[in-house]
């Protein structure tokens, strides 16, 4: 038995991960999504499909009107082609085959890490309590001054009226600096920091100072040296952090999501598109073609199979990933 299937536009990418296939049940939150802008920053996550034998016993399947999952087909007791699929060949002649830039619709609705939504809420007490100037103050300072203030122990009388994009303005200037050797003053003060800020770590792989750290660890410090004097509490969250601010990191959208209107801005969807060495830039791959199907079985069992498809009456389908497919011809 010979099944013909004329196929266009079929995507020959997969979105989703691996580590679980379509041959066993969807972990509880579902397969994540790695088409991302960020998950294509690992080329792993660019992943090519073909047509396999998976593909075409789902397709086998959809045609006589069984519309469950591969597996569970499979596995249950009334499954048509258990004693049939091994006699199942196919040959995919793909005659086109097109990259294209495309959209891919992100429904796990990442978040923007540079964005935000709505009105920038510059008159939050953070910027505008009476410890305000001398909090942000801190973000201020060169780095001799920050580490003097430090060794020194008492807060910085550094004054700044900062706003929200202020501050991400400076952190923004602070992230670019470089890294400095652990000497000195600068030893003194990390290694205070180490003791006194559980999870609080500078280095890098070469034993460099990083600066952010360092500063946004002075702030919390200098913040702590404030609390002394003046009720601090209207700058942080119950659990003791400024929004998007750690001893270690700087995160823009929940920095950012807490002191707008709108909150942080959703990304639904990016550009399917991956950059490699040797300035190569793979793209979403589409296939236009034909799959022939050969069934080796008895004309009498073909010619009931091929009944099973009419009365199923199954017009177009999808082949792998979208595309439109159609069986065209049916030879027993």
């Amino acid at each position: 038995m010979r099944i013909m299937i004329e196929y266009e536009s079929s995507w020959r990418n997969s979105f989703l991960d691996p580590a679980t296939s379509n041959n066993e049940p969807l972990p509880k939150n579902g397969r994540k999504f790695i088409g991302s802008m960020k998950g294509l920053k690992t080329s792993e996550n660019y992943i090519p499909r073909d047509i396999t034998i998976d593909t075409v016993m789902g397709i086998l399947n959809r045609l006589i009107g069984d519309q469950r999952k591969l597996y569970q087909s499979r596995s249950s007791d009334d499954y048509y082609f258990k004693d049939i699929e091994s006699f199942v060949s196919f040959k995919d002649r793909s005659k086109f085959i097109n990259t294209e830039m495309v959209y891919i619709r992100n429904i796990s609705g990442n978040k923007d890490p540079a964005s935000y939504v709505g009105m920038i809420k510059s008159n939050d007490p953070i910027f505008n309590a009476d410890y305000s100037p001398f909090l942000w103050g801190i973000l201020s300072l060169n780095y001799d001054d920050l580490i003097s203030t430090i060794i020194k122990g008492s807060p910085s009388c550094a004054i700044v009226n900062f706003g929200p994009l202020d501050v991400v303005e400076r952190i923004g200037v602070i992230k670019k600096n470089k890294p400095l050797k652990n000497e000195g003053d600068l030893k003194e003060v990390v290694d205070y920091f180490s003791n006194r800020f559980n999870g609080f770590s500078c280095l890098n792989p070469s034993g460099l100072v990083k600066q952010l750290p360092l500063y946004l660890t002075a702030l919390y410090w200098q913040l702590g040296e404030l609390s002394k004097s003046y009720d601090t509490n209207t700058a942080v969250t119950k659990a003791g952090k400024i929004s998007g601010i750690s001893y270690n990191n700087f995160t823009q959208k929940n920095f950012m999501g807490k002191y707008t209107t709108g909150g942080e801005k959703m990304v639904w969807g990016n550009p399917y598109a991956i950059k490699e060495f040797k300035s190569l830039k793979p793209l979403l791959t589409k296939a236009s073609g034909q799959l022939e199907v050969n069934i080796d079985i008895e004309r009498e069992e073909a010619r009931y199979l091929k009944l099973l498809i009419d009365s199923a009456g199954v017009s177009s389908f999808y082949l792998g990933k979208k595309g439109l497919a159609y069986v065209s011809d049916i030879r027993i």
